[in-house]
């Protein structure tokens, strides 16, 4: 077994001159930051679209495979020649620190607009045709469903003229030959992100940074991959969902999560040998070392709430067929490059599956200190098959849990499991040594709980529409003696 540590950091959160991180000099620099700071892993959210009507989040996106636009970076458009020095003079004054999706996505979608435009003029088109020739499977549909929703009007699909919602032949080839140049521009902004993505996989496998993506278990249904494959998910005969996503009362919400994601139909899945889903770990796995499977648990038993449901509350428990998933996964990816998140309500099967797969799951720190006598999250209950975290992107910061979520009993049992005073000083550092010197394999620390942040620093609060997915690091707070420390500790505990 190699001991392994590294930082969760959202692409987003890099800091950058035009708003939101991106794949530009920021996201090469983080990855020497890593390397001369001992880590080996860098784990990032979901690298998807995201739209402002689903809260901006990367786990509803709009396409199970086209990377986020807001991802692309200016500066290097420009040192491919896309862009010229100039066009990127009149940049908006952005927030330091935060994100403002809105502005952000008006002006780098100028920028993407214009590189189109000098992209034509050029002529040069080889490695453009050749990336649309082995992406044709997703790409041809996605950039269709996208230029399509803009000339609608950005309505979702759902809500338009009926020959287009379901996809009459006559009506769809007419408006495909109207939107030619649209649907080409689409193509050529994923064929920019994917090309700027592959060069960021290249320093990171120089750096040998092990890149660990994460990939949503649903997507929204105003998605192009629901609107080609409508057969493939639960919706009656007028293309509404029968039921919808969510889990039931946790740890983040008394009434459950109601998600609101269509449900697959797994018989259909089933049927064709998981086409749909063997399809979308193949593209993930050309980017990434390994995937975080999100929700693993909805691969064996998912939450089904009728739709139309105010809450969770009122779902249930259903089947699905996990043997003949596992068993074609394993067949397509023998190296099983997968981590499961398998956070939530578990049950020996769930384990069993995970175990039987060889897939590592998750420990959280925050949650192991109600009662860590018999807490699966408490150090002395780790084992090596897992991934220990501080926190996830769900969980507050370790400082914003002293302050704002641990109970006076977790504090106090803390304090008598380290025998020490705990206090807003040591927090961070007590919950950062504690993964660090656990017994499983790979420690993944929040990078806001090596920069000591607080709850404002908090990416995401589950079940709460607005305000997430917005912190983004400064500049300077990569800085030379961080990387010492994390590669002391490292050292310290024999994970560099």
């Amino acid at each position: 077994m190699v001991r392994k540590s590294g930082i969760l950091l959202s692409m987003t959160s890099l800091s950058s001159k035009y708003g939101i991180g991106d794949l530009g000099p920021e996201a090469f620099r983080f990855a020497k930051f890593l390397k001369k700071a001992g880590q080996t892993v860098w784990q990032v959210l979901p690298l998807t679209v995201v739209d402002g009507g689903s809260g901006n989040s990367p786990y509803s996106p709009p396409s199970a495979f086209a990377g986020n636009p807001l991802l692309i970076s200016p500066e290097v458009m420009a040192d491919s020649g896309l862009l010229s020095a100039d066009d990127l003079k009149d940049a908006p004054e952005f927030a330091q620190g935060r994100i403002d999706y809105d502005l952000a996505r008006g002006y780098k979608g100028r920028l993407t607009r214009l590189a189109w435009s000098n992209f034509k003029k050029a002529g040069q088109r080889t490695e453009y045709e050749k990336f649309f020739t082995s992406h044709r499977h997703w790409l041809e549909s996605y950039s269709f469903f996208a230029a399509l929703k803009e000339s609608q009007e950005g309505k979702c699909w759902y809500h338009w003229p009926d020959p287009l919602k379901y996809r009459h032949h006559e009506a769809l080839h007419k408006t495909w030959e109207t939107l030619q140049d649209e649907i080409e521009y689409h193509r050529f902004v994923q064929f920019v992100f994917y090309s700027q993505l592959a060069a960021l996989k290249d320093c990171l496998r120089q750096c040998d940074i092990e890149f660990v993506g994460d990939m949503p278990i649903y997507v929204t249904l105003d998605c192009a991959d629901v609107w080609a494959n409508p057969h493939l998910f639960e919706l009656d005969e007028r293309l509404t969902p029968i039921s919808v996503a969510g889990v039931p009362p946790d740890y983040f919400s008394k009434t459950g999560q109601l998600w609101g994601n269509p449900l697959y139909r797994w018989d259909v899945m089933e049927s064709d040998g998981f086409q749909w889903w063997m399809s979308r770990l193949r593209h993930l796995l050309h980017v990434f070392d390994k995937i975080r499977i999100d929700h693993f648990r909805g691969f064996i038993g998912y939450w089904a709430v009728p739709a139309g449901s105010k809450t969770a509350e009122t779902g249930c428990w259903r089947a699905a067929p996990h043997q003949s998933f596992f068993e074609r996964l394993s067949w397509e990816f023998p190296n099983r490059p997968f981590w499961a998140e398998n956070l939530g309500v578990l049950t020996p099967e769930i384990e069993a599956a995970r175990k039987g797969m060889g897939l590592p799951g998750m420990l959280i720190l925050h949650f192991g200190f109600d009662d860590p006598g018999q807490n699966l999250y408490a150090p002395h209950n780790h084992t090596p098959d897992n991934v220990v975290y501080t926190g996830t992107h769900d969980n507050n910061t370790s400082l914003g849990w002293f302050d704002e979520e641990g109970t006076s009993k977790e504090i106090a049992n803390l304090v008598f499991y380290l025998d020490k005073n705990i206090s807003r000083a040591t927090i961070c550092g007590d919950m950062i040594r504690m993964a660090m010197f656990s017994v499983a394999e790979t420690a993944v620390i929040q990078m806001q709980d090596y920069l000591e942040l607080g709850e404002e620093a908090r990416m995401n609060v589950p079940s709460t529409p607005t305000g997430n997915w917005e912190w983004r690091m400064l500049p300077a707070q990569t800085s030379d003696a961080l990387a010492t420390h994390l590669k002391t500790l490292s050292r310290l505990y024999g994970r560099a």
